[in-house]
């Protein structure tokens, strides 16, 4: 990022968009333009690649005039919650199209991302892997060890695992390995306290992570994101909503929206709150099928209303996702102990209290 010393000597003038970035020595150039009428105000921006000329983004904001700083805030948001997921899609891309023999850390960390976000186990070992090919080039790249560590303990929580204490022991080992190498950083941050209340249960320092998270950047969908999962998994119900609610806000097309969703969901049945966890389950089901946790969500929530059909139908599709999947399976997988009426619902669902045979 440059800063606005620099960049507002283009001000007012004709540029060339490739010769801006050779001059700042930027890939990216965000433009846009301010026009006042009748109490209103009219903003517009656009992403461009400054090496290619391609437009990345484009969008236009429309305000009543009335606080100029408040309206400053909020444009300010909403163009950094809307840039920040089109940048990283635009990254991962390059990436790609990368031939293996020319890899920098940077891109095996951008090749890994998408790998976490399918979610699966397949996806997870190869982020791994991904992963540690980066921190062989990198040692020091803090946040793909949080990375690899959340793979590990997603691997716990999804029941993908072969070896759960291993799994448990990599995810915390590779969490501390990178809070030791950075811990000021947001998003490494995210990663490393939902990892921790997740396999370790420290749910003191993962709040406390977590509110370090989002106080370093408001504007992260990771750290709000993370601060979600982390209240819910202390029993803190409220709180979690009012997180997702927040991270959704800022990155409402993010590509991991079915976990923030689904996350929300168990919080609103702890809050007894079960139709509105009904409709955050249903949204996370459809942007993910595979995931099961949505299906965790909607069978006891609909157990909850009385809807036995509703929630019979839902455990099927859960354990065509994880066949594995019982009461005992999900507190062995990652304890949740405060999760008492989400518990409750699945066995009125009709959940077995053990795994299928």
């Amino acid at each position: 990022m440059i800063a606005r010393n620099s960049s507002f000597t283009y001000k007012a003038k004709a540029v060339n968009v490739k010769q801006v970035g050779q001059e700042l020595g930027v890939r990216y150039v965000l433009e846009g333009s301010v026009r006042k009428a009748s109490g209103k105000v009219r903003i517009t921006g656009q992403l461009i690649d400054a090496v290619t000329g391609a437009h990345i983004w484009a969008d236009r904001f429309e305000r009543d005039l009335t606080d100029v700083f408040a309206l400053q805030d909020e444009v300010t948001v909403a163009v950094i919650s809307a840039i920040q997921p089109k940048l990283l899609q635009t990254e991962i891309a390059m990436a790609a199209r990368r031939r293996p023999e020319n890899l920098t850390a940077y891109d095996y960390y951008l090749r890994a991302l998408p790998q976490f976000y399918l979610a699966t186990r397949e996806g997870f070992a190869e982020a791994i892997r991904l992963a540690h090919r980066a921190l062989e080039l990198d040692p020091r790249f803090g946040f793909v060890a949080a990375l690899a560590g959340a793979c590990h303990m997603n691997n716990v929580v999804l029941g993908y695992s072969t070896n759960r204490q291993f799994e448990r022991k990599e995810a915390v080992r590779l969490v501390r390995l990178a809070l030791s190498v950075d811990n000021g950083d947001p998003e490494t941050l995210a990663l490393a306290c939902v990892t921790l209340a997740f396999v370790a249960g420290d749910y003191e320092s993962a709040i406390e992570m977590a509110d370090r998270a989002v106080a370093l950047n408001q504007n992260s969908f990771e750290a709000w994101h993370a601060r979600g999962w982390v209240y819910f998994l202390a029993g803190l119900p409220e709180e979690a909503v009012r997180s997702f609610e927040r991270g959704i806000r800022m990155s409402p097309i993010d590509p991991r929206l079915h976990v923030s969703l689904t996350g929300m969901g168990m919080a609103f049945i702890e809050l007894r709150r079960f139709d509105e966890a009904i409709v955050a389950g249903k949204k996370a089901q459809r942007q993910n099928p595979s995931y099961s946790s949505a299906y965790v969500c909607l069978a006891s929530a609909l157990a909850h209303l009385g809807r036995d059909a509703d929630a019979r139908e839902a455990v099927a599709r859960l354990l065509e996702v994880d066949p594995t999947y019982g009461i005992s399976v999900r507190i062995g997988r990652a304890g949740q102990t405060n999760a008492k009426l989400i518990i409750e619902g699945l066995r009125k669902a009709g959940l077995s209290p053990t795994a299928p045979r």
